[in-house]
């Protein structure tokens, strides 16, 4: 299981104490295969990087920049500068920021964070009106298909379904919903990338 703690817009120096709870439960776990990953503001970065050092703990950024080279874009933090700084995962797509991007813009920051050899959370899913159209798998598949787009290999790539309604509404998807969206979102993938493994 990968347990992923998105800190947005939270957080200052004086709360990087508040991990040591879950280093020392990493560290008693029994289960090793279990994958634990803190992506805090890009501010904390570095330090909680240094603070995790003798654990396997891992530190992903909540977003990235969508080109790879360094230039005048004044504000923005792109894939190299978080890989400088220990980062090993970066969430991309999520929900929040899907209102201010799109696919043909989310494909360029994979592609950008796969070449820094940055594992990639790839965030998909539908709004509340696309839900109720019966058009999530539609949806999904034309993020899944404009996102992936001149994109190999998805070894690294780890797709997190997360229904764009269902955040801070209080709205839980059912069990039946949620697996019937997995086994689109498989056959999707396999479709496209010849059955690798996700």
């Amino acid at each position: 299981m990968i347990f992923i703690a998105n800190w947005k817009m939270n957080g200052e120096k004086r709360h990087i104490s508040d991990i040591n709870k879950t280093i020392k439960f990493s560290k008693i776990s029994k289960n090793k295969k279990n994958q634990i990953i803190y992506c805090p503001p890009f501010t904390l970065i570095s330090i909680i990087k240094n603070k995790l050092k003798n654990t396997n703990i891992k530190v992903g950024a909540q977003n990235i920049y969508q080109l790879n080279n360094y230039g005048a874009f004044t504000g923005s933090v792109n894939s190299k500068l978080i890989k400088s700084v220990g980062c090993d995962y970066v969430i991309i797509g999520h929900s929040e920021i899907r209102n201010q991007e799109n696919d043909l813009i989310i494909n360029k920051k994979i592609q950008s964070a796969l070449k820094e050899k940055l594992k990639v959370i790839f965030c998909i899913g539908e709004t509340y009106k696309e839900k109720k159209n019966n058009i999530t798998l539609k949806v999904l598949k034309k993020q899944i298909t404009v996102a992936l787009k001149n994109v190999k290999k998805i070894n690294n790539i780890i797709f997190a379904y997360e229904p764009r309604w269902a955040i801070g509404s209080g709205k839980i998807p059912k069990i039946p919903e949620l697996r019937n969206n997995f086994n689109g979102i498989s056959k999707i993938v396999n479709k496209l990338k010849k059955k690798q493994k996700i």
